[in-house]
């Protein structure tokens, strides 16, 4: 009996069902079981940079500020001016910007309270009329204290030909701390007459003064006193002291006010020596009489800048000095011999070229020439060294072109000693005689 073969059909079918089920399972999407090979990745473009953002109109640099057509642009902008607590640097910042013809920025840095459109004008005229130089070394300068550290003026020395039209004072006001420029003083015009002193104030005529000491130029310091109270014998003494003491006015603070009142005002006056490895300061006053007069120099104490001089220049003596007290009053200088000389030493001789410069600028002048000895040898032989001395004196004058007709001799003997020649003991007293040892100029004048 032959089998029926439908049960292997449907157990076929089953078998096929279930593998059909199991792979559905495996194939389903999700299914953790399914293991996907990872796509490849598709390179991204590359980011665009960042746009830059729009800045507001640029504020140029102050050192390459363009400069303007018309001063009057400038003025309408302007601010209070720059502060510093260094009162020499905002000076230099101010010379570089006028010296770069820079009116802009000079004039940010000075600020509305010290300009005006008319000042401006001025400024800008100096600066087109030429190329405006500093003077090297030295183009900017402290002249001095108007008021005890709250007021000073500092110049900026122009390289220019003509005396007078060379500087630029600039006033500086310390508030809190900070120092700004309160006012600028421009040179006068190449149509404008020089004054005297650019600027008529004490502390202006102080620093003319002693400025016209440095150069030795005697006639115009002399303008600058009152003649009633400081001698020529003082200021020629003052012109020597610098000259042999090689001093200069020291770079910072060089005048500090001392004291001021209605008429009269005080200055304490810095020096150094031209290497600034020493220093000294000496007093001077000024006073201002009945407008319309300007102020003048009517004191001048060297009491310390004697001392000093004594010290380094003098071995210690400090009555081996170039001024001395005139018997008959004021002030006479005195050139000094060794013992039982009548020969002029360099020291001397550079004393006597000062002289010389004095009397050959005015054929007018005249001066009294009287030698001295000190006690030891006889009467007579003293009055002839004495003599001679004065003599000596003379001649190197007159061989220097100096009119012999403005020279008066005389000889005095041991007759007018300035220190005893013994000590109170009696004993002998070098020292003291060696100051006696002199010829003294008197300046007739």
């Amino acid at each position: 009996m032959q089998r029926s073969k439908l049960p292997y059909f449907f157990l076929a079918l089953s078998a096929v069902l279930a593998i059909s089920a199991v792979a559905l399972l495996f194939i389903r999407p999700g299914s953790p079981a399914v293991v996907q090979q990872p796509t490849p990745a598709v390179p991204e473009a590359p980011p665009e940079p960042p746009k830059k953002p729009e800045l507001p109109p640029a504020v140029p640099n102050l050192g390459a500020m363009p400069e303007p057509e018309k001063p009057e642009d400038v003025f309408k902008n302007l601010g209070v001016g720059v502060e510093e607590v260094d009162p020499s640097e905002l000076v230099a910042r101010i010379a570089k910007a006028i010296e770069a013809g820079d009116l802009a920025t000079a004039a940010k840095l000075i600020g509305k309270d010290a300009l005006d459109p008319k000042t401006l004008e001025r400024l800008k005229n100096l600066a087109t009329a030429q190329a405006i130089k500093l003077r090297q070394p030295g183009g900017v300068r402290e002249v001095g204290e108007l008021e005890l550290n709250a007021l000073a003026r500092w110049a900026l020395e122009l390289d220019g030909p003509e005396a007078g039209r060379d500087r630029i004072f600039l006033d500086l006001r310390r508030n809190k701390g900070v120092w700004s420029v309160e006012k600028i003083t421009l040179p006068p015009a190449a149509n404008e007459p020089i004054p005297k002193a650019i600027l008529a104030d004490s502390l202006g005529t102080a620093d003319a003064f002693l400025q016209a000491v440095l150069k030795q130029d005697f006639e115009f310091a002399r303008a600058f006193v009152d003649p009633a109270t400081v001698s020529d014998a003082k200021i020629a003494g003052l012109c020597i002291l610098f000259e042999e003491g090689g001093y200069r006015l020291r770079a910072s603070k060089p005048l500090r006010a001392m004291f001021q009142r209605k008429d009269t005002v005080g200055y304490l006056a810095n020096v150094e020596t031209t290497d600034a490895a020493q220093s000294a300061q000496f007093a001077i006053s000024l006073r201002q009489p009945p407008a319309p007069s300007n102020w003048l120099v009517s004191e001048i104490n060297l009491d310390q800048l004697l001392a000093d001089y004594a010290r380094r220049v003098a071995g210690g003596d400090v009555y081996y000095s170039p001024l001395v007290k005139n018997p008959q009053g004021g002030d006479t200088l005195a050139l000094y011999f060794e013992f039982d000389e009548d020969e002029i030493n360099p020291r001397t001789r550079r004393q006597l070229e000062i002289v010389t410069m004095i009397l050959k600028s005015d054929p007018g002048k005249k001066i009294t020439l009287s030698g001295h000895t000190d006690s030891l040898g006889t009467d007579g032989y003293n009055r002839s060294l004495s003599s001679r001395r004065a003599d000596v004196v003379r001649d190197y004058l007159v061989s220097a072109g100096v009119s012999e007709a403005q020279i008066i001799t005389l000889g005095k003997g041991a007759s007018q000693p300035r220190r005893p020649n013994v000590t109170e003991s009696g004993e002998d007293d070098p020292e003291g005689r060696r100051a006696n040892r002199r010829t003294e100029i008197y300046l007739d004048f």
